[in-house]
């Protein structure tokens, strides 16, 4: 129990009960959602908003957040948190709502439910793990998924040719006037720990301020959906995942940062409106967003 408060009075809560629950983890070694957790109880306690937070959860590794985060709570369908949560912030205006999300869940069957949200701005959050993969279901590809990765429906590794490049979620996303916020940081060390908790904080003052959505990317990992220990994943996720995708804050349109529109790739379209192929290359790090670290 935590050390009581002031002296008690009448309507006075005596003891403040952490939003961290101390449950026993229920994830695997060196997983990286009991980091967010933590981050995300901390930044809500830090600001006040504990009380009037409504957590979306989806379906995924994320779902086990109720077990660990004291807070209500609504579970979504597979993919449609950002569908769910569009209806509670409509509903209760007054309430903090956040959607926890993994890659699997918003960017594959929820990828139209997160655009449009974003699209149309919704007064949300979105606190979006990203690990690369289907980490519940059998370590499946997901649109995350590193070119030339293997996971378990793809034992030869990731092969853009067939199935196409990693999605940059974030980076489209930002392109979106009605996305206020949005942010991709990991948790790969202190340095970026430290970095991801001030990411959700911004995003979770947007939403205070009704600018618009906001949304934070976080890189993670997950060593049993990746055949790796936890100390080969974490040196993984530092090299491989973070070379490919970009750390640092894309859109903070309250402060002035948004993306430049990215040059055109390939030949003009046709004369009958058919593209031409565009000459295959990975979109490193997305050429001709501002980042700021």
């Amino acid at each position: 129990m935590t050390a009581p408060t002031q002296a008690p009075a009448e309507g006075r809560t005596i003891y403040r009960r952490p939003l961290l629950l101390s449950n026993p983890t229920t994830y695997c070694p060196g997983c990286g959602h009991g980091i967010v957790h933590r981050l995300i109880a901390e930044v809500l306690e830090e600001l006040g908003l504990g009380a009037r937070t409504i957590l979306v959860g989806s379906v995924g590794c994320s779902v086990f957040a109720y077990d660990f985060l004291r807070l209500d709570a609504v579970e979504s369908p597979h993919g449609r948190a950002a569908a769910v949560a569009t209806g509670v912030k409509r509903v209760r205006p007054d309430k903090i709502v956040f959607t926890y999300q993994g890659d699997g869940d918003l960017a594959a069957i929820g990828t139209a439910e997160i655009v449009h949200a974003a699209a149309r701005g919704e007064r949300f959050t979105t606190i979006f793990v990203n690990n690369g993969i289907y980490g519940m279901t059998g370590g499946q590809m997901a649109p995350t998924t590193l070119a030339g990765q293997k996971t378990t429906s793809s034992p030869l590794g990731r092969d853009v040719s067939t199935v196409g490049y990693p999605l940059p979620v974030t980076e489209m996303l930002s392109l979106l006037p009605g996305v206020q916020y949005a942010a991709r940081t990991s948790v790969s060390d202190p340095v970026h720990v430290g970095k991801t908790k001030a990411a959700i904080k911004r995003a979770f003052e947007i939403q205070v301020e009704a600018k618009g959505f906001s949304i934070v990317e976080v890189l993670s990992t997950c060593p049993v959906g990746w055949g790796m220990t936890p100390t080969d994943a974490m040196h993984h996720l530092e090299t491989d995942v973070m070379d490919f995708y970009a750390t640092g804050v894309f859109v903070d349109r309250p402060k002035g940062i948004a993306p430049a529109l990215p040059a055109p790739v390939g030949p003009a379209s046709s004369p009958g409106g058919c593209s031409a192929a565009a000459p295959a290359r990975p979109p490193s790090k997305m050429a001709g967003h501002r980042v700021e670290e």
